[in-house]
Order: structure tokens, then sequence, then C-alpha cells
């Protein structure tokens, strides 16, 4: 279904299935955690945040939970002192890949015109 069919037929974005994406990959944070977890596979929390470089422990700890909560990063704690998480994608995350690869590909075609 294309963004077409919804025309005139919702009262709200968040109604269709684009607004469900961006309610899942919007924002600042969360597409450039998801390229960072494929590019890395898996990640752990302070790797993350010194890669990301400007983002707050709070921030990073929020996104994080909503992409968790969303279904498209895994969470494994090891149970040892002091504690290790590791954050990597999930097989659904996986599926987001190429739409982000085409994202870039409009990015790198239009970035200097």
């Amino acid at each position: 279904m294309g963004m077409a069919e919804y025309k005139g037929k919702v009262k709200n974005i968040q109604d269709t299935p684009f607004g469900y994406t961006m309610s899942v990959i919007g924002g600042k944070w969360k597409m450039v955690i998801i390229y960072l977890l494929a590019e890395n596979q898996t990640v752990r929390f302070n790797e993350l945040k010194k890669q990301i470089g400007n983002i707050t422990f709070k921030v990073l700890s929020s996104q994080l939970k909503e992409l968790e909560a969303d279904g498209l990063v895994k969470r494994k704690e090891y149970p040892q002192i002091p504690p290790k998480v590791e954050y990597s994608l999930t097989d659904k995350a996986v599926t987001l890949l190429p739409v982000l690869e085409e994202l870039c590909e409009w990015g790198a075609k239009n970035q200097n015109n």
C-alpha cells in the first residue's frame, strides 16, 4: 500500500503504515543507532555512546529502550560484575537495512545539489 491509498481516508498520519514506520525509526538518533549496530553487529552501551558522540547517556538509554520495545534491538545482559550489556539488531530490524541504504543513496545523490 502506498501513501496515496490513505489520502483522505484517515484523520491522523499515525494511523497509516508511514506513521507507524516514522514512530519506530523517527527522531534524531534511532536511525543512527540502527546504522551503528548494523555496522558493528554487537555493541556495548559505552561504545555506542562513544561512536555517536553528541548524545547524553539518558537519551541513548531512552532510545535503546524504545527500539527494544518496538522489536528492533536486542539487549543481552551478562550476570557479572561490573554488569556487561550488549545491543544488537533483531531480524525485524535487519529488514529495515535496505530502506536505510536507499536513504543513504538518496543523500549521496542530493547532498551537494
